[in-house]
């Protein structure tokens, strides 16, 4: 096992070019099965979530052929292979394998999913709407067994603005006789970009990005070529780095209008930062002002961003307060940031933050791959060196990290992990 070192304070500058985006491709490659033909995904990251889902399509009879970043998916061939546990457990956005199967097979047996632990994370509203449609769905020896006679088509509606049960319900939706309506859906980019690959391949959604989208089933869905959108919390990690130790720092390929919420914060605090077309030119400032953030649904401030937006708080003058409304439990990596002597302290769903705090290395574990991303900020900043272990989060959603921040200037490199790290990893 590896762990990757940090040494601090040095200043950054260049390009540094955003791959496809996370969210949106464990989304992506599960739609794949509804097509029964061969589809194509151009610009998919290079993360271990990706190396999973493709063996989890091999698994079900899929072929899955690479050529750079491009994917191809045949999925002729696939059957409703039960999906019990084993990779299934490895990331949380297996669940998508429940929409698509149930869509295509009618069926599907999918083991609770895994991913990051952030405390309670119900999938009731994904039940609530497999259930509108015809489905029977029950809880087995730890896995859920989807079972339909058909689908039919329902109004919908989501308790709660969820991404995940307005995905997964469009994917089973788009095979359903009739039509669907998803009321109080999610907006976020993520699900224009799943209805643009289904869409693409035959079905026929409306209203995607809004609050309300409709479905008209289509019983036979065909194979397509499709480009995955930028990531938007992989663009933002690298724009919050950029605001305390870039000189001038290009970040290539996004798409500025998912970061509003984002960069007019950093603004707030006295960042420059510039747009030009489908890049963000951003200047660094050693003289921040705190602010206070909220995370919300989109088009608020993301919560993928709150823990290395916390970072980047200790290093801005007074009292800064961060409240999570998504995820309350979203605070593990704040234990770690005081190691590095961050001044911190945590009261019920909000983190209080003083600043500014001088920053030291020290060793310490990402917990989940947000928190990794909030050390690897806190260790450019910090002085000295970091080691972080439980870099196996970090590599889940961001493709490349080191090589990109070496590029800009950054001293990061990898080293194999010592007892004494092994033992930090185990117990911590």
């Amino acid at each position: 096992m590896e762990k990757l070192l940090i040494e601090g304070g040095h200043q950054l500058r260049g390009t540094v070019r955003v791959s496809g985006a996370k969210n949106s491709a464990v989304a992506l490659l599960p739609a794949t099965i509804l097509a029964g033909g061969e589809v194509t995904i151009e610009g998919l990251p290079n993360i271990s979530d990706i190396d999973t889902l493709k063996l989890l399509l091999e698994d079900i009879g899929g072929t899955v052929s690479q050529v750079g970043d491009d994917v191809t998916i045949d999925s002729s061939k696939m059957i409703a292979m039960p999906l019990p546990n084993g990779r299934v457990k490895k990331l949380r956005a297996s669940y998508y394998f429940m929409g698509a199967m149930l869509g295509r097979f009618k069926k599907a047996v999918i083991g609770l999913p895994g991913g990051c632990d952030l405390g309670p994370r119900p999938i009731d509203q994904h039940i609530k709407g497999f259930e509108a449609l015809g489905a029977e769905v029950t809880n087995e020896q730890g896995a859920i067994y989807l079972r339909a006679e058909k689908l039919t088509g329902a109004k919908i509606y989501l308790d709660v603005v969820s991404v995940g049960a307005t995905i997964n319900i469009m994917l089973a939706a788009v095979r359903a006789e009739g039509k669907t309506v998803i009321e109080n859906a999610a907006k976020e980019p993520e699900i224009i970009d799943v209805a643009t690959l289904l869409n693409s391949m035959g079905a026929n959604i409306k209203g995607a990005g809004t609050d309300v989208i409709r479905i008209e089933g289509t019983e036979e869905l065909g194979g397509c070529k499709h480009t995955i959108i930028p990531d938007r919390i992989e663009a933002g990690t690298y724009t919050i780095i950029a605001a305390t130790k870039g000189e001038e720092v290009v970040i290539d390929n996004v798409i500025p209008t998912h970061l509003e919420s984002l960069t007019a914060k950093l603004r707030e605090m006295g960042v420059v930062i510039e747009e030009d077309g489908d890049s963000l030119l951003v200047r660094g400032n050693r003289k921040l002002t705190g602010v206070d953030i909220k995370t919300l649904v989109y088009p608020g401030f993301p919560t993928d961003l709150q823990q290395p937006f916390t970072a980047l708080l200790t290093q801005a003058s007074g009292t800064s307060i961060v409240s999570d409304t998504i995820y309350q439990a979203r605070f593990k990596h704040v234990d770690e940031l005081r190691r590095m002597n961050a001044k911190i302290k945590v009261e019920g769903s909000s983190a209080v933050i003083s600043g500014v705090t001088p920053l030291e290395g020290a060793k310490v574990k990402a917990s989940d791959l947000r928190a990794g991303a909030s050390l690897v900020v806190a260790g450019l900043m910090a002085n000295g060196v970091t080691e972080i272990v439980g870099i196996e989060h970090i590599e889940r959603g961001y493709d490349q990290i080191t090589e990109k921040l070496t590029s800009l200037g950054a001293h990061i490199w990898r080293e194999q992990m010592t007892e004494e790290d092994k033992r930090l990893f185990q117990n911590a």
